[in-house]
């Protein structure tokens, strides 16, 4: 059975990822300094709390377990605050991605999997986006992703590092299995902002322009299913431990939903009409992002079981109302 270390493993992709892995016989092993993290989501592993800034306290991981492979989710992840504070996101993303790489090497432990994202490729030049279309971030945090993909290339020619860079759009949605869903301490995210105006945690949902260059003039975007993506993350792990070069692949359900086609799924999921606001266009707002998931399907055997965004925001909606109790009884 091959020791596999989640980096990040107490948010939310991460611990779905975690179980995903655990449902397949492999052993869990998940780091995470709880800034973002959620302590309730890996009380069924083994857990080591670590900063990754911490080079000595990564080392002591590697020594005390003999780790097969590496998942790396650790690393903030908002992109308003990737502007105001970009210091704090090279520091955390780049330098310490920097220092889990030394102790692996150091260790011999030269197989990752690592968390990147769809903001490397800015503003894009068409839809759908494959992977070869050119990336040109337009923030600190899409361009600390891509440093790291650039990082990898470099220590798989120095050092035969191998990596599966997975490019994902956006997450959503909660697995229906187990007690875990998105829980961030900003939320930033569509689905669970509109699920809290029904929760009563929120007034409104705001729509940030309504004068795109589409159908309905709101924003498209590729909401793809977090059981998915611990499965792709799954599926590109067993790659690499068998041997496989590293690749870079999107990760997406290849089909575009506008802020509206989210508001409005969420009141046929509840039954439950949602307060909107109109306000102004956010600056570097594309009108339309989703994913080619050709390559997805093609290298890692990849299938998309979540298409149907009313799925998706039917199990946001159990786990947000669950979320809602949760902060209710604290």
């Amino acid at each position: 059975m091959e020791t596999i270390l989640v980096a990040g493993g107490a948010g939310y992709i991460g611990s779905h990822t975690a179980y995903e892995l655990e449902k397949a016989g492999y052993n869990v092993i998940v780091l995470d300094n709880f800034s973002e993290g959620h302590r309730e989501f890996v009380k069924d592993y083994k857990v080591c709390e670590v900063d990754l800034a911490d080079i000595d306290g990564i080392r002591k991981v590697f020594a005390q377990n003999k780790i097969d492979a590496v998942i790396h989710f650790a690393a903030f992840a908002y992109v308003g605050e990737s502007v105001q504070y970009p210091e704090k996101y090279y520091y955390n993303n780049v330098v310490n991605t920097l220092n889990l790489l030394k102790a692996m090497i150091e260790y011999n432990c030269k197989k990752i999997v690592f968390s990147s994202t769809c903001a490397t490729y800015g503003i894009p030049e068409h839809t759908p986006i494959s992977e070869n279309q050119k990336q040109d971030p337009i923030n600190p945090y899409g361009n600390t992703k891509l440093m790291i993909e650039k990082i990898f290339k470099d220590y798989d020619r120095a050092y035969g590092l191998k990596y599966y860079a997975l490019r994902y759009f956006n997450a959503a949605g909660a697995s229906p299995e187990k007690n875990i869903g998105e829980w961030h301490r900003i939320e930033t995210h569509i689905i669970p902002l509109v699920l809290r105006t029904l929760t009563g945690e929120s007034k409104n949902i705001t729509i940030f322009g309504d004068d795109y260059n589409t159908p309905d003039g709101t924003c498209i975007r590729d909401y793809i299913h977090v059981d998915d993506l611990a499965s792709a993350h799954r599926l590109a792990l067993e790659k690499l431990l068998g041997g496989s070069n590293s690749e870079c692949i999107n990760l997406g359900t290849g089909i575009g939903n506008s802020v509206k086609e989210i508001i409005n799924a969420a009141e046929r999921v509840t039954g439950k009409k949602v307060p909107v606001v109109i306000g102004a266009r956010r600056e570097g707002d594309p009108d339309s992002l989703y994913a080619s998931n050709e390559k997805a399907k093609e290298v890692l055997g990849w299938e998309v079981k979540y298409t149907n965004i009313d799925d998706i925001i039917r199990t946001a909606w159990e786990w947000e109302k669950k979320l809602h109790a949760m902060k209710a009884a604290v």
